[in-house]
């Protein structure tokens, strides 16, 4: 049984669109005139592609939002802990959301269900709205027998994951805002007041102060060559683009992020926060500490970071503890490292691995509001000089007009 998409007229000739279930498409159309549609197009729910491992893959071109899939983890998880099969709980699911895009993804989830797979084989046939961690952490619920409890731990990640974004897009988009606007303003100040004034300072014929020729000269600069730097500047931005698709740059751009006072720090403490929550939750779902670390190091955006985890992962097969394996790289919190090491010994790894990734979250939290706290005042500060600047630059000749005139 497939997942089918179709459209339709009802009997007052409106169109209609939805996702059905069926052998194939004969059947679709005989069920869409059972119910009164006369069907136009009916097509699989997703285009098909043969894997590396012979079972169809279905393609979508966006996969669900963090959003969606904690809405659905969430609604799934208490299905399940209500006692629903999986296919019904999948069912009811998709029946309640009103997204049509989503609703064909678990449409499709479903079918695979019923034809006899997993459902962490299913959700592997959409890897652009679960996950590596997601379709782990599933599989180990399904072979531990509880589901619901692993599926409401997903949700409260996918949650928590979500949170973690928006702290780092608010932490982000403030000063990022100020500054374009700082410029803005500027660039509107030297294009367009500034030459106004050129033209009666011009007419005195006589010796403006150092602080208005340079700002004369920028202004003539920039509406010179305005448009070069334009120019150069959008083949920066997309030079930088280009780099970043290049792992040698890409590795080079990270390190040098790590090593910049604050933000380094911050971009270790969002990235650590994510593997070690990653790690909690994989450990305390039944996945082997190895396989959660290698796991672990691909929800690890920062190339230095993901490499490391990838070697301690290495040691680790060899033998050694996950914290000496982590401690070795250089790259980790300390107190991270303790908390791990304690897991260790205790036997409590996911419950100490779930304190770890508090305290890095709770970090997280402290330096954006410190950088929220620096660097917007220092942008205003640094825009009112300039604009002080601007202004003396304007009003020094002024005061001195009856001297110049004279």
């Amino acid at each position: 049984m497939g997942a089918f998409e179709y459209t339709a007229l009802d009997a007052r000739g409106r169109r209609k669109k939805g996702v059905l279930e069926g052998d194939a498409a004969r059947a679709i159309r005989a069920q869409l005139r059972e119910r009164g549609l006369t069907p136009i197009e009916v097509n699989e729910v997703a285009e098909r592609a043969t894997g590396s491992s012979g079972r169809s893959l279905l393609s979508f071109s966006r996969g669900m939002s963090v959003t969606e899939l904690a809405l659905f983890t969430r609604q799934l998880a208490t299905l399940a802990h209500a006692g629903l099969p999986m296919e019904e709980a999948l069912k009811a699911v998709a029946e309640q959301t009103e997204n049509e895009r989503v609703q064909k993804i678990i449409v499709g989830v479903r079918s695979q269900v019923v034809e006899g797979n997993t459902f962490a084989d299913a959700l592997a046939d959409f890897p652009k709205s679960f996950s590596p961690l997601y379709q782990a952490t599933a599989a180990a619920g399904e072979q531990s027998g509880h589901i619901d409890e692993v599926l409401n731990g997903l949700a409260d990640y996918v949650e928590e994951q979500q949170a973690l974004r928006q702290k780092i897009l608010a932490a982000l988009i403030y000063p990022a805002f100020l500054v374009v606007v700082s410029i803005a303003i500027v660039i509107g100040l030297l294009s367009t007041v500034v030459p106004k004034l050129v033209h009666v300072f011009n007419s005195v014929h006589a010796k403006l102060p150092a602080l208005t020729v340079a700002l004369i000269a920028t202004s003539d600069f920039l509406r010179t060559w305005g448009w070069l730097l334009a120019i150069l500047l959008a083949a920066a931005i997309t030079a930088f683009i280009y780099g970043m698709r290049r792992p040698a740059f890409k590795r080079r751009f990270h390190s040098f992020v790590l090593r910049i006072p604050l933000i380094g720090r911050f971009v270790r403490s969002v990235n650590t926060a994510r593997f070690t929550r990653t790690l909690a939750i994989l450990t305390s779902s039944g996945v082997p500490a190895l396989d959660a670390m290698t796991i672990g190091a691909d929800v690890v955006t920062n190339v230095p970071m993901r490499e490391a985890i990838k070697r301690a992962a290495t040691r680790v097969r060899e033998g050694d503890a996950i914290h000496r394996a982590l401690q070795r790289e250089q790259l980790f919190p300390a107190i991270t490292l303790h908390m791990i090491a304690n897991g260790e010994m205790s036997g409590e790894l996911d419950t100490m691995l779930g304190r770890a990734a508090d305290h890095q979250d709770r970090e997280v939290e402290t330096i954006r509001e410190g950088v929220m706290g620096i660097l917007g005042p220092a942008v205003i500060l640094a825009m009112g000089g300039i604009v002080l600047m601007i202004v003396l630059a304007v009003l020094l000749p002024v005061f001195n007009l009856n001297q110049l005139v004279k």
